[in-house]
């Protein structure tokens, strides 16, 4: 690709953060968008111009020129999904059809059904949620668009995310309390269910990789398989592995409670929505991502929980340098 100009939408999240990160080394002009970018200037190595995803024109006029955007934008909180998300979708679509851009967009487990199991690439999708059904919807928006030759699309979907940079994810709002050292590890799951975990970093290394590859379709979806927790047990002893307490005890997440604060408290009812996803082994095949880097990234998981466990204060902290790093494996 000799057009080397990104612009990253959400770069002050988890999965944006990382891309544009990585983006950065890999030789790309990053430019971020953000409402307030003077209060971000000193982010090494990004160009912040200022903007906001749900006005058409800051999209356009910020990715203008670029080759690549990466649509890493959600709602905060989880607030106001059906009105907010989509929109800022079309945005991003709009802004890639006048420079013939590809958009990268981190896709999710959300498209699927319990039942599913075994996901492959281009399973049928048949979410079960309000949030499935808008994650279902963007990716049929994009498909459409790639099909009339107006721009190119990149979706990497993936399962859960941890990471040092991660927000509103499973592991820092449920199985461990940041800015302390954790006396106890919370269970989302039902004793014995499978569970598909996936590293930050990991997975924005799989998306810079893919979205440099010189033969991609015009319409790409990959998936990644990350970190497969066959019973539940295998997150809990990474982490008491990095804590160095291996007798640390495990309750139960109190999902009674949380049902019953659901109307009242967004982030619970988000929470009692995907419950479903600790009930049901469900797992992404990452069959086509493989065939297409030779292997995926894949840190291994006591180093990647020691990781995000020091970045969200649970852990003393170390001099740099230190343990973020990406092996390759299969």
């Amino acid at each position: 690709m000799e057009d080397k100009t990104a612009l990253i939408l959400g770069a002050t999240g988890g999965i944006g953060g990382e891309v544009a990160t990585r983006l950065a080394q890999a030789g790309w002009q990053v430019r971020a968008m953000h409402r307030d970018p003077q209060r971000l200037s000193g982010a090494a190595k990004l160009g912040w111009v200022q903007g906001d995803a749900m006005v058409a024109g800051d999209v356009a006029r910020a990715a203008a020129g670029a080759a690549l955007i990466v649509h890493a934008v959600n709602p905060p909180g989880y607030r106001d999904w059906e009105r907010l998300v989509l929109p800022m979708l079309d945005n991003t679509i709009a802004a890639a059809r006048a420079n013939g851009a590809r958009i990268l967009l981190p896709g999710t487990i959300y498209n699927y059904a319990p039942e599913q199991r075994d996901i492959a690439e281009d399973a049928p999708q048949q979410p079960r949620t309000r949030k499935g059904r808008i994650r279902v919807e963007m990716e049929y928006r994009l498909q459409q668009t790639a099909r009339a030759g107006d721009a190119k699309v990149l979706i990497v979907r993936a399962g859960d995310f941890f990471g040092p940079k991660a927000a509103n994810n499973w592991f820092s709002q449920g199985l461990v309390k940041p800015g302390r050292t954790p006396r106890f590890i919370t269970a989302p799951g039902r004793p014995g269910v499978g569970h598909q975990w996936n590293y930050l970093p990991d997975v924005a290394e799989a998306m810079v990789r893919l979205a440099g590859l010189p033969s991609l379709d015009d319409f790409a979806r990959f998936q990644m398989a990350g970190h497969w927790d066959p019973d539940g047990t295998r997150m809990v002893d990474a982490i008491r592995a990095a804590i160095g307490n291996p007798a640390l005890p495990v309750r139960r997440m109190p999902w009674l409670a949380i049902r019953l604060a659901a109307p009242f408290v967004t982030l619970f009812r988000e929470l009692a929505e995907m419950r479903y996803l600790w009930e049901q082994p469900l797992r992404l095949r990452n069959t086509r991502l493989v065939a297409a880097l030779g292997a995926e990234p894949l840190t291994p998981l006591e180093d990647a929980v020691r990781v995000t466990l020091r970045a969200l204060g649970c852990l003393a902290p170390i001099a740099s340098g230190g343990d973020h790093h990406h092996p390759m494996a299969n």
